[in-house]
């Protein structure tokens, strides 16, 4: 009985690595476990835990952020970025690669939703990249890492949830994630000038693009720009000047999208069902995998694993500093096989309490588990921006060409985890300063 928590991480584990839906998963093990280790008595508990959970105010921030997203994904203006963005720097070697991540941050920031992001930008970016002989591996890897950017820039569902699970108010996680977003961002750019400085045949400038119209790109560009950030004001400023909360400012963003999408002139009664059904799925998983989590979660410090993760951690050497580097080594190896929510609901809330009594500061502690978090979608063989480039790709790119292509970019991202971990000033200055 005193390892009988261990035997219920371990069931949970090896059910998921069988394939096992998550959800389900997560709830059969703690509702089998639970039985085993209270007796009846267990479901007297749960239905307060989960209802304690389900009726948290901030949680209702990730469907409005998921709907605004998805309106934002649907009214073309990703289409209009990438075509802007591309005719003003794809004349120059390693331009349309440096217009990805350019536009990846700006659809992070405003719509957060990796798939989307992805896969139009592989629709619109890829052809004309591969047609001007680019090399197969930075243009995937470019397109893949790129999307995955809206899991770290603010607004992100990321760290809505990071925030309620860790104890960190959102607000002041959007501000923490700031400066660590773009120091992402500028290495992605770096890297890739770099890269092209020194193989200028694998990222040559790009002479076939055209206009839609007759005006300046920069101007082009200029109108392409003006509703996102329009948008992306609305949202973080008025959440960053104490405005409104995290979730007023979901609605915010949401109303806004619908708004821009009309301005767009592509809002019709079919967009909006669209957007409506992919929300409701989307909200419906996360929401699903939480009840789950929030079950396992009970009977397992019901059972002292928490105990049992404390003496754990208690005996890594090189003391909290080894833990911490041990923690998000282990993290980093399961998102190689979960997906990030999964994550965020199962290993995060056992082991951030702990971290926390460390003595290290929360809010740091939820940007660099979201750094790490982000890495989850970039590394095979279960990485959900390779899967959604992988099927938008012509036959020409092989699975082998994306996978080497985005080993440089989870480097990157490894080195800005590294350099937040060591420098938390990164992540605590600007908080400070706003304050």
């Amino acid at each position: 009985m005193d390892y009988l928590a261990a035997w219920m991480f371990l069931a949970m584990t090896v059910l998921l690595m069988a394939g096992f839906p998550v959800s389900f998963t997560l709830l059969g093990v703690s509702l089998a476990f639970g039985l085993a280790g209270f007796g009846w008595d267990f479901f007297n508990l749960l239905p307060l835990r989960i209802w304690g959970v389900m009726s948290n105010f901030t949680l209702t921030a990730v469907p409005l952020f998921i709907f605004m997203g998805m309106t934002m994904e649907r009214s073309g203006i990703a289409t209009k970025l990438i075509e802007a963005a591309g005719m003003l720097l794809g004349r120059l070697h390693g331009g349309m690669a440096v217009a990805v991540v350019a536009v990846g941050a700006l659809l992070g920031a405003s719509t957060g939703i990796v798939g989307a992001t992805v896969v139009t930008m592989g629709l619109l970016a890829l052809p004309p990249m591969l047609r001007a002989g680019y090399s197969h591996s930075l243009a995937t890897g470019a397109i893949a890492a790129s999307g995955t950017l809206g899991q770290i820039i603010p607004p992100s569902i990321v760290l809505v949830l990071l925030g309620d699970i860790i104890g960190v108010p959102v607000g002041q996680l959007f501000v923490s994630a700031v400066v660590p977003s773009l120091l992402t961002v500028t290495l992605y750019i770096l890297f890739i000038l770099v890269y092209a400085a020194l193989q200028p045949k694998a990222a040559p400038a790009i002479a076939d693009l055209r206009r839609r119209s007759g005006g300046s790109p920069l101007l082009e560009l200029l109108q392409a720009l003006v509703p996102p950030l329009v948008l992306i004001m609305a949202v973080l400023g008025s959440i960053f000047a104490g405005i409104a909360s995290p979730t007023e400012a979901a609605g915010v963003g949401a109303i806004g999208a619908l708004l821009l999408s009309i301005g767009t002139g592509r809002f019709s009664l079919d967009m909006l069902k669209q957007v409506m059904d992919s929300t409701t799925r989307l909200t419906a998983m996360i929401f699903t995998i939480l009840v789950g989590a929030t079950a396992f979660g009970l009977v397992f410090r019901g059972l002292g694993g928490d105990m049992l993760v404390r003496d754990f951690i208690g005996s890594l050497p090189f003391g909290p500093a080894g833990a911490l580097f041990i923690i998000m080594a282990v993290i980093f190896v399961a998102g190689f096989f979960l997906d990030f929510v999964e994550i965020t609901f199962i290993h995060i809330p056992v082991v951030a309490p702990i971290m926390i009594e460390l003595g290290f500061d929360p809010a740091w502690l939820a940007v660099i588990f979201a750094l790490n978090l982000q890495t989850s979608f970039l590394t095979p063989p279960f990485g959900f921006s390779l899967f959604y480039l992988k099927g938008v790709c012509p036959d020409s790119v092989s699975t082998l060409s994306i996978y080497k292509g985005i080993i440089p970019f989870v480097i990157l991202q490894l080195v800005v985890l590294a350099l937040v971990a060591t420098f938390p000033a990164l992540a605590t200055w600007l908080p400070a300063i706003l304050e």
